[in-house]
Protein backbone atom coordinates (compact mmCIF):
# COMPACT_ATOMS: atom_id res chain seq x y z
CA UNK A 1 0.00 0.00 0.00
CA UNK A 2 1.15 3.50 -0.56
CA UNK A 3 1.75 6.25 2.24
CA UNK A 4 -1.63 7.83 1.32
CA UNK A 5 -3.67 4.65 0.96
CA UNK A 6 -2.22 3.63 4.51
CA UNK A 7 -3.02 6.79 6.13
CA UNK A 8 -6.70 6.74 4.45
CA UNK A 9 -7.17 3.32 5.87
CA UNK A 10 -6.63 4.72 9.52
CA UNK A 11 -9.21 7.26 9.18
CA UNK A 12 -11.36 4.91 8.18
CA UNK A 13 -10.39 2.62 10.99
CA UNK A 14 -10.32 5.64 13.60
CA UNK A 15 -13.81 6.58 12.62
CA UNK A 16 -14.92 3.10 12.87
CA UNK A 17 -13.42 3.40 16.69
CA UNK A 18 -14.84 6.55 17.35
CA UNK A 19 -18.27 5.50 16.59
CA UNK A 20 -17.71 2.31 19.19
CA UNK A 21 -16.40 4.43 22.00
CA UNK A 22 -18.92 7.13 21.36
CA UNK A 23 -21.52 4.85 22.25
CA UNK A 24 -19.65 4.33 25.38
CA UNK A 25 -19.62 7.85 26.18
CA UNK A 26 -22.88 9.19 24.64
CA UNK A 27 -25.52 7.08 26.46
CA UNK A 28 -24.20 8.68 30.04
CA UNK A 29 -25.32 12.65 29.19
CA UNK A 30 -28.92 10.67 28.51
CA UNK A 31 -28.79 8.86 31.83
CA UNK A 32 -31.00 11.11 34.00
CA UNK A 33 -33.52 11.55 31.12
CA UNK A 34 -33.88 8.24 31.08
CA UNK A 35 -34.38 7.91 34.73
CA UNK A 36 -37.25 10.22 35.02
CA UNK A 37 -38.80 9.35 31.91
CA UNK A 38 -38.75 5.71 32.36
CA UNK A 39 -38.66 5.46 36.16
CA UNK A 40 -35.15 3.33 36.81
CA UNK A 41 -33.03 3.52 39.93
CA UNK A 42 -29.49 3.89 40.13
CA UNK A 43 -29.34 0.27 39.42
CA UNK A 44 -31.16 0.10 36.53
CA UNK A 45 -29.06 3.02 35.14
CA UNK A 46 -25.76 1.04 35.88
CA UNK A 47 -27.34 -2.14 33.51
CA UNK A 48 -27.88 0.69 30.88
CA UNK A 49 -24.06 1.34 30.59
CA UNK A 50 -22.88 -1.96 31.50
CA UNK A 51 -25.32 -4.27 29.50
CA UNK A 52 -23.79 -2.72 26.35
CA UNK A 53 -19.64 -3.12 28.22
CA UNK A 54 -20.72 -6.81 29.56
CA UNK A 55 -21.47 -7.89 26.29
CA UNK A 56 -18.81 -5.72 24.66
CA UNK A 57 -16.09 -7.39 26.97
CA UNK A 58 -17.27 -10.79 27.06
CA UNK A 59 -17.23 -10.94 23.19
CA UNK A 60 -13.90 -9.24 22.29
CA UNK A 61 -11.65 -12.18 22.07
CA UNK A 62 -14.23 -14.40 19.96
CA UNK A 63 -14.80 -11.64 17.74
CA UNK A 64 -10.74 -11.04 17.22
CA UNK A 65 -10.32 -14.62 16.94
CA UNK A 66 -12.93 -14.70 14.14
CA UNK A 67 -11.57 -11.75 12.59
CA UNK A 68 -8.06 -13.67 12.30
CA UNK A 69 -9.45 -16.64 10.64
CA UNK A 70 -12.40 -15.13 8.48
CA UNK A 71 -10.68 -11.61 7.66
CA UNK A 72 -10.78 -8.90 10.07
CA UNK A 73 -12.28 -6.08 7.74
CA UNK A 74 -15.36 -8.82 6.97
CA UNK A 75 -15.78 -9.13 10.68
CA UNK A 76 -15.58 -5.46 10.78
CA UNK A 77 -18.07 -4.61 8.57
CA UNK A 78 -20.67 -6.99 9.94
CA UNK A 79 -20.31 -5.11 13.26
CA UNK A 80 -20.73 -1.58 11.43
CA UNK A 81 -23.91 -2.69 9.99
CA UNK A 82 -25.34 -4.68 13.09
CA UNK A 83 -24.51 -1.19 15.40
CA UNK A 84 -26.91 0.31 12.79
CA UNK A 85 -29.62 -2.08 13.04
CA UNK A 86 -29.35 -2.29 17.06
CA UNK A 87 -29.53 1.29 17.60
CA UNK A 88 -32.69 1.83 15.64
CA UNK A 89 -33.96 -0.50 17.98
CA UNK A 90 -32.84 1.05 20.60
CA UNK A 91 -34.14 4.81 19.47
CA UNK A 92 -37.85 2.73 19.17
CA UNK A 93 -38.05 1.67 22.64
CA UNK A 94 -40.29 2.48 24.80
CA UNK A 95 -39.39 1.12 28.41
CA UNK A 96 -35.94 0.66 30.40
CA UNK A 97 -36.03 -3.45 29.50
CA UNK A 98 -36.17 -2.48 25.64
CA UNK A 99 -33.67 -0.09 26.09
CA UNK A 100 -30.70 -2.53 28.00
CA UNK A 101 -31.93 -4.94 25.83
CA UNK A 102 -31.02 -2.41 22.33
CA UNK A 103 -27.63 -1.95 24.02
CA UNK A 104 -26.45 -5.65 24.93
CA UNK A 105 -27.27 -6.45 21.46
CA UNK A 106 -25.20 -3.33 20.21
CA UNK A 107 -22.09 -4.35 22.25
CA UNK A 108 -22.08 -7.55 20.82
CA UNK A 109 -22.07 -5.92 17.05
CA UNK A 110 -19.23 -3.30 18.10
CA UNK A 111 -17.22 -6.37 19.93
CA UNK A 112 -17.05 -7.04 16.24
CA UNK A 113 -15.71 -4.00 15.38
CA UNK A 114 -13.17 -2.73 18.40
CA UNK A 115 -10.37 -5.53 17.77
CA UNK A 116 -10.46 -5.58 13.89
CA UNK A 117 -9.43 -1.57 14.29
CA UNK A 118 -6.37 -2.38 16.18
CA UNK A 119 -5.49 -5.37 14.22
CA UNK A 120 -5.84 -3.97 10.93
CA UNK A 121 -3.74 -1.07 12.33
CA UNK A 122 -0.83 -3.51 13.08
CA UNK A 123 -0.77 -5.09 9.45
CA UNK A 124 -1.16 -2.36 7.33
CA UNK A 125 1.89 -0.38 9.09
CA UNK A 126 4.25 -2.77 9.42
CA UNK A 127 7.12 0.00 9.65
CA UNK A 128 7.88 0.12 13.53
CA UNK A 129 7.59 4.25 14.00
CA UNK A 130 4.68 4.74 11.48
CA UNK A 131 2.94 1.44 13.48
CA UNK A 132 3.89 3.76 16.52
CA UNK A 133 2.21 6.88 14.99
CA UNK A 134 -0.67 4.86 14.03
CA UNK A 135 -1.22 3.56 17.35
CA UNK A 136 -0.77 7.25 18.94
CA UNK A 137 -3.66 8.68 16.74
CA UNK A 138 -5.86 5.58 17.73
CA UNK A 139 -5.65 5.95 21.46
CA UNK A 140 -6.12 9.83 20.97
CA UNK A 141 -9.45 8.95 18.76
CA UNK A 142 -11.05 7.94 22.46
CA UNK A 143 -10.07 11.40 23.89
CA UNK A 144 -11.72 12.65 20.09
CA UNK A 145 -14.98 10.67 21.37
CA UNK A 146 -15.12 11.47 25.15
CA UNK A 147 -15.13 15.50 23.61
CA UNK A 148 -18.00 14.48 21.19
CA UNK A 149 -19.95 11.99 23.20
CA UNK A 150 -21.18 14.32 26.24
CA UNK A 151 -21.73 17.36 24.19
CA UNK A 152 -23.07 15.73 21.45
CA UNK A 153 -25.51 14.26 23.64
CA UNK A 154 -26.83 16.92 25.73
CA UNK A 155 -26.84 18.92 22.22
CA UNK A 156 -29.29 16.36 20.57
CA UNK A 157 -31.19 16.27 24.41
CA UNK A 158 -31.80 19.75 24.70
CA UNK A 159 -33.20 20.12 21.00
CA UNK A 160 -34.24 16.11 21.03
CA UNK A 161 -35.77 13.41 23.49
CA UNK A 162 -33.33 10.50 24.60
CA UNK A 163 -34.28 8.67 21.78
CA UNK A 164 -31.55 10.84 19.41
CA UNK A 165 -28.57 9.40 21.49
CA UNK A 166 -29.74 6.26 19.71
CA UNK A 167 -30.59 7.31 16.15
CA UNK A 168 -26.77 9.17 15.86
CA UNK A 169 -25.31 6.10 15.38
CA UNK A 170 -26.85 4.98 12.20
CA UNK A 171 -25.44 7.53 9.65
CA UNK A 172 -22.27 7.36 11.10
CA UNK A 173 -22.24 3.54 11.19
CA UNK A 174 -23.63 3.67 7.39
CA UNK A 175 -20.72 5.86 6.17
CA UNK A 176 -18.25 4.31 7.87
CA UNK A 177 -19.03 0.85 6.89
CA UNK A 178 -18.96 2.20 2.78
CA UNK A 179 -15.31 3.81 3.31
CA UNK A 180 -14.34 0.25 5.14
CA UNK A 181 -15.59 -1.47 2.35
CA UNK A 182 -13.61 1.12 -0.62
CA UNK A 183 -10.13 1.90 1.69
CA UNK A 184 -9.33 -1.01 3.47
CA UNK A 185 -7.55 -3.93 2.58
CA UNK A 186 -8.67 -7.17 4.29
CA UNK A 187 -6.29 -9.07 6.37
CA UNK A 188 -6.42 -12.43 7.97
CA UNK A 189 -4.17 -15.37 9.21
CA UNK A 190 -2.95 -18.16 6.92
CA UNK A 191 -3.73 -20.48 9.82
CA UNK A 192 -6.66 -21.31 11.34
CA UNK A 193 -7.28 -24.09 14.34
CA UNK A 194 -11.47 -25.07 15.34
CA UNK A 195 -12.64 -22.44 16.94
CA UNK A 196 -13.20 -22.43 20.83
CA UNK A 197 -16.87 -22.45 21.64
CA UNK A 198 -16.26 -23.71 25.28
CA UNK A 199 -13.35 -21.05 26.04
CA UNK A 200 -15.84 -18.03 24.84
CA UNK A 201 -19.00 -19.69 26.77
CA UNK A 202 -16.72 -19.55 29.90
CA UNK A 203 -14.87 -16.22 29.48
CA UNK A 204 -18.67 -14.93 28.55
CA UNK A 205 -20.20 -16.64 31.87
CA UNK A 206 -16.91 -15.37 34.20
CA UNK A 207 -17.56 -11.85 33.38
CA UNK A 208 -21.33 -11.70 33.22
CA UNK A 209 -21.92 -13.45 36.60
CA UNK A 210 -19.48 -11.26 38.60
CA UNK A 211 -20.16 -8.25 37.12
CA UNK A 212 -24.29 -9.01 37.67
CA UNK A 213 -23.08 -9.55 41.09
CA UNK A 214 -21.41 -6.61 41.87
CA UNK A 215 -24.36 -4.38 40.50
CA UNK A 216 -26.83 -5.79 42.47
CA UNK A 217 -24.66 -6.26 45.94
CA UNK A 218 -26.29 -3.20 47.18
CA UNK A 219 -29.86 -4.55 47.00
CA UNK A 220 -28.63 -7.83 48.20
CA UNK A 221 -26.29 -7.52 50.42
CA UNK A 222 -22.54 -7.59 50.09
CA UNK A 223 -21.96 -10.73 51.69
CA UNK A 224 -25.34 -12.27 51.30
CA UNK A 225 -25.81 -15.78 50.21
CA UNK A 226 -26.88 -14.93 46.65
CA UNK A 227 -23.49 -12.52 46.54
CA UNK A 228 -21.54 -14.92 47.72
CA UNK A 229 -22.81 -17.53 45.48
CA UNK A 230 -22.40 -15.21 42.49
CA UNK A 231 -18.67 -14.52 43.12
CA UNK A 232 -17.96 -17.98 43.84
CA UNK A 233 -19.65 -18.61 40.72
CA UNK A 234 -17.50 -16.25 38.68
CA UNK A 235 -14.79 -17.19 39.92
CA UNK A 236 -15.54 -21.32 38.63
CA UNK A 237 -16.27 -20.10 35.33
CA UNK A 238 -13.20 -18.26 35.54
CA UNK A 239 -10.83 -21.44 36.38
CA UNK A 240 -12.77 -23.35 33.90
CA UNK A 241 -11.81 -20.92 31.37
CA UNK A 242 -7.89 -20.86 32.28
CA UNK A 243 -8.00 -24.65 32.59
CA UNK A 244 -9.61 -25.31 29.04
CA UNK A 245 -7.56 -22.78 27.24
CA UNK A 246 -4.42 -23.83 29.04
CA UNK A 247 -5.38 -27.55 26.94
CA UNK A 248 -7.05 -26.86 23.62
CA UNK A 249 -4.91 -27.39 20.71
CA UNK A 250 -6.57 -23.73 19.29
CA UNK A 251 -7.75 -21.27 22.26
CA UNK A 252 -9.60 -18.32 21.83
CA UNK A 253 -6.96 -16.86 24.29
CA UNK A 254 -2.99 -17.86 24.01
CA UNK A 255 -2.74 -18.02 27.58
CA UNK A 256 1.09 -17.89 27.20
CA UNK A 257 1.18 -14.64 25.97
CA UNK A 258 0.74 -13.59 29.76
CA UNK A 259 4.16 -14.83 30.44
CA UNK A 260 5.47 -11.96 28.52
CA UNK A 261 5.81 -9.35 31.22
CA UNK A 262 5.71 -6.27 28.31
CA UNK A 263 2.23 -8.23 27.77
CA UNK A 264 0.80 -9.08 31.01
CA UNK A 265 1.38 -5.75 33.03
CA UNK A 266 0.33 -3.58 30.35
CA UNK A 267 -2.95 -5.28 29.74
CA UNK A 268 -3.08 -4.98 33.90
CA UNK A 269 -2.58 -1.15 33.64
CA UNK A 270 -5.19 -0.83 30.61
CA UNK A 271 -7.36 -2.63 32.75
CA UNK A 272 -7.02 -0.35 36.06
CA UNK A 273 -7.16 2.98 34.05
CA UNK A 274 -10.54 1.85 32.12
CA UNK A 275 -11.83 0.99 36.25
CA UNK A 276 -10.91 4.37 37.42
CA UNK A 277 -12.00 6.18 34.26
CA UNK A 278 -15.17 4.64 33.56
CA UNK A 279 -16.33 4.69 37.92
CA UNK A 280 -14.99 8.26 37.07
CA UNK A 281 -17.30 9.26 34.49
CA UNK A 282 -20.24 7.37 35.61
CA UNK A 283 -20.17 9.35 39.27
CA UNK A 284 -19.58 12.86 37.39
CA UNK A 285 -22.19 12.19 35.43
CA UNK A 286 -23.99 12.32 39.27
CA UNK A 287 -22.26 15.31 40.01
CA UNK A 288 -22.43 17.43 37.46
CA UNK A 289 -26.15 16.78 36.92
CA UNK A 290 -27.63 15.52 40.42
CA UNK A 291 -25.32 17.69 42.44
CA UNK A 292 -24.63 20.84 40.06
CA UNK A 293 -27.95 20.78 38.43
CA UNK A 294 -26.72 21.40 34.95
CA UNK A 295 -28.50 20.42 31.65
CA UNK A 296 -27.47 17.85 29.10
CA UNK A 297 -25.65 20.35 27.26
CA UNK A 298 -23.89 22.11 30.14
CA UNK A 299 -22.59 18.95 31.01
CA UNK A 300 -20.90 18.03 27.98
CA UNK A 301 -19.48 21.18 28.03
CA UNK A 302 -18.36 21.00 31.67
CA UNK A 303 -16.54 17.46 30.78
CA UNK A 304 -14.21 19.21 27.54
CA UNK A 305 -11.68 19.62 30.11
CA UNK A 306 -11.77 15.90 30.45
CA UNK A 307 -11.78 14.72 26.86
CA UNK A 308 -9.10 17.36 25.77
CA UNK A 309 -6.57 16.09 27.98
CA UNK A 310 -6.93 12.65 26.56
CA UNK A 311 -6.70 13.92 23.16
CA UNK A 312 -3.58 15.47 23.48
CA UNK A 313 -1.74 13.53 26.45
CA UNK A 314 -2.20 10.02 24.31
CA UNK A 315 -0.11 10.87 21.44
CA UNK A 316 2.44 12.65 23.24
CA UNK A 317 2.52 9.32 25.52
CA UNK A 318 3.39 7.01 23.11
CA UNK A 319 5.93 8.56 21.25
CA UNK A 320 7.69 9.93 24.71
CA UNK A 321 7.63 6.27 25.41
CA UNK A 322 9.23 5.48 22.43
CA UNK A 323 12.09 6.83 24.10
CA UNK A 324 12.38 6.41 27.80
CA UNK A 325 10.70 3.45 27.19
CA UNK A 326 7.27 1.99 28.24
CA UNK A 327 7.75 1.64 32.04
CA UNK A 328 9.02 4.88 33.23
CA UNK A 329 5.53 6.14 30.92
CA UNK A 330 3.02 3.92 32.66
CA UNK A 331 3.99 4.15 36.09
CA UNK A 332 3.81 8.29 35.65
CA UNK A 333 0.43 7.82 33.98
CA UNK A 334 -1.26 5.15 37.24
CA UNK A 335 -0.01 8.22 40.10
CA UNK A 336 -1.29 10.85 38.04
CA UNK A 337 -4.62 9.72 37.74
CA UNK A 338 -4.31 8.26 41.44
CA UNK A 339 -3.94 12.13 42.06
CA UNK A 340 -6.84 13.36 40.05
CA UNK A 341 -8.83 10.72 41.45
CA UNK A 342 -8.05 11.78 44.92
CA UNK A 343 -8.80 15.23 44.44
CA UNK A 344 -12.01 14.16 42.84
CA UNK A 345 -13.08 12.52 46.49
CA UNK A 346 -12.21 15.67 47.84
CA UNK A 347 -15.03 17.88 46.18
CA UNK A 348 -18.30 19.18 48.53
CA UNK A 349 -21.62 20.11 47.21
CA UNK A 350 -20.50 23.99 47.76
CA UNK A 351 -16.64 23.19 45.90
CA UNK A 352 -16.55 25.73 42.66
CA UNK A 353 -16.76 24.06 38.91
CA UNK A 354 -13.08 26.00 38.39
CA UNK A 355 -10.54 24.41 41.15
CA UNK A 356 -11.00 21.04 42.14
CA UNK A 357 -13.67 19.59 40.07
CA UNK A 358 -11.63 21.17 36.81
CA UNK A 359 -8.23 19.95 37.98
CA UNK A 360 -9.18 16.52 38.95
CA UNK A 361 -10.87 15.78 35.49
CA UNK A 362 -7.48 17.11 33.64
CA UNK A 363 -5.44 14.83 35.92
CA UNK A 364 -7.56 11.74 35.00
CA UNK A 365 -7.61 12.47 31.74
CA UNK A 366 -3.62 13.03 31.17
CA UNK A 367 -3.58 9.67 33.48
CA UNK A 368 -5.12 8.10 31.04
CA UNK A 369 -3.53 9.32 28.47
CA UNK A 370 -0.17 8.91 29.43
CA UNK A 371 -1.05 4.72 30.45
CA UNK A 372 -3.45 3.99 27.69
CA UNK A 373 -1.01 4.81 24.59
CA UNK A 374 2.37 3.03 25.41
CA UNK A 375 0.48 0.26 27.48
CA UNK A 376 -1.26 -0.62 23.64
CA UNK A 377 2.15 -0.20 21.90
CA UNK A 378 4.04 -2.51 24.21
CA UNK A 379 0.76 -5.56 24.16
CA UNK A 380 0.64 -5.57 20.21
CA UNK A 381 4.94 -5.61 19.83
CA UNK A 382 4.37 -8.69 21.96
CA UNK A 383 2.54 -10.89 19.49
CA UNK A 384 3.06 -11.83 15.79
CA UNK A 385 1.15 -10.30 12.79
CA UNK A 386 -1.01 -13.44 12.24
CA UNK A 387 -2.17 -13.17 15.94
CA UNK A 388 -2.61 -9.63 15.64
CA UNK A 389 -6.74 -9.85 16.38
CA UNK A 390 -6.13 -12.01 19.47
CA UNK A 391 -3.33 -9.48 20.81
CA UNK A 392 -6.28 -7.06 20.04
CA UNK A 393 -9.06 -9.02 21.68
CA UNK A 394 -6.82 -8.96 25.07
CA UNK A 395 -6.32 -5.25 24.80
CA UNK A 396 -9.74 -4.38 24.20
CA UNK A 397 -10.94 -6.86 26.74
CA UNK A 398 -8.73 -5.81 29.68
CA UNK A 399 -10.12 -1.94 28.79
CA UNK A 400 -14.14 -3.15 28.69
CA UNK A 401 -13.39 -5.46 31.76
CA UNK A 402 -12.10 -2.93 33.52
CA UNK A 403 -14.37 -0.10 32.42
CA UNK A 404 -17.26 -2.73 33.34
CA UNK A 405 -16.19 -2.92 37.07
CA UNK A 406 -15.35 0.39 37.43
CA UNK A 407 -19.09 1.23 36.43
CA UNK A 408 -20.63 -1.51 38.64
CA UNK A 409 -17.96 -1.55 42.23
CA UNK A 410 -17.77 2.43 42.32
CA UNK A 411 -21.45 2.87 41.36
CA UNK A 412 -22.10 0.30 44.08
CA UNK A 413 -19.94 1.86 46.72
CA UNK A 414 -21.72 5.35 46.14
CA UNK A 415 -25.32 3.67 45.71
CA UNK A 416 -24.30 2.26 49.28
CA UNK A 417 -23.08 5.27 51.21
CA UNK A 418 -26.17 7.20 49.48
CA UNK A 419 -28.95 4.72 50.29
CA UNK A 420 -27.60 4.63 54.01
CA UNK A 421 -27.14 8.10 54.60
CA UNK A 422 -30.31 9.28 52.35
CA UNK A 423 -32.80 6.45 52.89
CA UNK A 424 -34.35 6.97 57.20
CA UNK A 425 -34.48 11.16 55.67
CA UNK A 426 -37.17 10.04 53.02
CA UNK A 427 -38.39 7.74 54.87
CA UNK A 428 -39.44 10.35 57.53
CA UNK A 429 -41.44 12.49 54.71
CA UNK A 430 -45.09 12.01 54.92
CA UNK A 431 -46.86 10.51 51.63
CA UNK A 432 -48.90 13.48 51.16
CA UNK A 433 -45.71 15.34 50.52
CA UNK A 434 -43.91 12.85 48.50
CA UNK A 435 -45.57 9.39 46.97
CA UNK A 436 -44.13 6.38 47.48
CA UNK A 437 -42.14 5.97 43.81
CA UNK A 438 -40.87 9.30 44.57
CA UNK A 439 -39.86 8.28 47.55
CA UNK A 440 -38.02 5.02 45.61
CA UNK A 441 -36.46 7.14 43.46
CA UNK A 442 -35.28 9.74 45.73
CA UNK A 443 -33.58 6.77 47.41
CA UNK A 444 -32.08 5.29 44.74
CA UNK A 445 -30.24 8.08 42.80
CA UNK A 446 -28.82 12.12 43.36
CA UNK A 447 -30.56 12.51 40.07
CA UNK A 448 -33.87 12.33 41.30
CA UNK A 449 -33.09 15.99 42.99
CA UNK A 450 -33.96 17.22 39.09
CA UNK A 451 -37.43 16.32 39.90
CA UNK A 452 -37.31 17.55 43.30
CA UNK A 453 -36.88 20.59 42.60
CA UNK A 454 -39.07 20.96 39.87
CA UNK A 455 -42.40 19.94 42.07
CA UNK A 456 -44.40 22.73 43.02
CA UNK A 457 -43.41 23.33 46.72
CA UNK A 458 -46.17 22.86 50.24
CA UNK A 459 -45.42 26.05 51.76
CA UNK A 460 -44.98 24.22 55.30
CA UNK A 461 -42.41 21.46 53.21
CA UNK A 462 -40.06 24.12 51.64
CA UNK A 463 -37.16 24.36 54.27
CA UNK A 464 -37.91 20.47 54.67
CA UNK A 465 -37.48 19.94 51.12
CA UNK A 466 -34.13 22.08 50.57
CA UNK A 467 -32.67 19.93 53.74
CA UNK A 468 -33.83 17.18 51.71
CA UNK A 469 -32.09 18.08 48.52
CA UNK A 470 -28.64 18.94 50.17
CA UNK A 471 -28.61 16.05 52.43
CA UNK A 472 -28.96 13.82 49.06
CA UNK A 473 -25.77 16.21 47.82
CA UNK A 474 -23.63 15.42 50.55
CA UNK A 475 -24.55 11.91 50.52
CA UNK A 476 -23.41 11.31 47.25
CA UNK A 477 -20.55 12.91 47.36
CA UNK A 478 -19.64 10.70 50.71
CA UNK A 479 -19.96 7.84 48.29
CA UNK A 480 -17.76 9.34 46.05
CA UNK A 481 -14.94 9.97 48.31
CA UNK A 482 -15.21 6.58 49.69
CA UNK A 483 -14.98 5.31 45.70
CA UNK A 484 -12.08 7.86 45.45
CA UNK A 485 -10.05 5.89 47.95
CA UNK A 486 -10.85 2.46 46.74
CA UNK A 487 -9.40 3.77 43.22
CA UNK A 488 -6.31 4.90 44.20
CA UNK A 489 -5.17 2.17 46.38
CA UNK A 490 -5.63 0.15 43.41
CA UNK A 491 -3.94 2.12 40.78
CA UNK A 492 -0.82 3.00 43.48
CA UNK A 493 -0.99 -1.03 44.06
CA UNK A 494 -0.42 -1.68 40.24
CA UNK A 495 1.59 1.31 40.22
CA UNK A 496 3.91 -0.56 42.46
CA UNK A 497 3.33 -3.70 40.36
CA UNK A 498 4.65 -1.91 36.94
CA UNK A 499 7.70 -0.31 38.19
CA UNK A 500 9.05 -3.71 39.91
CA UNK A 501 8.13 -6.34 37.08
CA UNK A 502 8.17 -4.38 34.03
CA UNK A 503 11.52 -3.87 32.28
CA UNK A 504 12.19 -0.01 32.54
CA UNK A 505 14.54 -0.51 29.37
CA UNK A 506 13.10 0.69 25.89
CA UNK A 507 12.33 -2.60 24.05
CA UNK A 508 14.15 -2.00 20.46
CA UNK A 509 12.99 -5.22 18.83
CA UNK A 510 10.07 -5.58 16.08
CA UNK A 511 7.50 -7.94 16.94
CA UNK A 512 8.20 -10.62 14.89
CA UNK A 513 11.83 -10.34 17.01
CA UNK A 514 9.56 -10.12 20.18
CA UNK A 515 7.51 -13.39 19.57
CA UNK A 516 9.19 -16.52 19.40
CA UNK A 517 7.46 -19.16 20.84
CA UNK A 518 4.51 -19.78 18.50
CA UNK A 519 6.01 -19.24 15.53
CA UNK A 520 8.39 -22.20 16.42
CA UNK A 521 5.90 -24.66 17.04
Amino acid sequence: MSRRARYLALLVICLAELLVVLDNTIVNVALPSLGVELHTDISGLQWVVDAYTLTFAGLLLAFGHLGDRYGRRRVMMIGLAGVAVMSVGGALASDLGQVIAARAAMGVFAAAVFPATLALIINIFTDVKERAVAIAAWTAMAGIAIAIGPTAGGWLLEHFSWHSVFWINVPVAVVVLVLARLLIPESKTTHVGRLDLLGIAFSLLSVTTLVWTIIEAPHQGWVSAISLSGYALSVVFFAAFVWWELRTDSPVLNMQLFRIRRFSLPALAIAVAYFSMFGFLFMITQYFQGVMELTPLQFGIHSLPFAAAIAVGAPLATLIAQRIGTTAVIVFGLVVMSVGMFIAGQVKVETPYLGAVVVSMVLMGLGLAIVQGPATESIMSSVPLEEAGAGSAVNDTTREAGGTLGVAVLGSIVASVYTTKVGPRIDAIPDFLMTPYEKSFARETVISVLEIVKRPTVPAFAQQKADLVYAMKAASLEGFQLASYVTVSVSLLVAVAVAVFLPWKPAAESVLLVWKEPSAK
